[in-house]
């Protein structure tokens, strides 16, 4: 059974911080696919499928690899 997660990011400005986001996501144990909806100046969504769900935590940290990028506390 997979699961599905949104989670909010800010410093994605453009294709390429989509491509490491992905990247460094794409790279945990059981994620399956990886979207990424890059707001310029905003709230970025990064979409998440995996067999099993993530922390907030796994993805904060994924961000901060793959460059300047945080997670939006809920």
């Amino acid at each position: 059974m997979s699961s599905t997660q949104q989670f909010r990011a800010t410093g994605l400005t453009c294709g390429h911080c989509a491509h490491a986001v992905t990247e460094e996501l794409s790279a945990l144990d059981g994620v399956r696919d990886v979207a990424v909806e890059v707001v310029s100046g905003g709230e970025s969504t990064v979409t998440v499928t995996a067999e099993q769900a993530l922390t907030d935590a796994q993805v904060a940290a994924a961000l901060d690899e793959a460059g300047d990028y945080h997670l939006v506390e809920a």
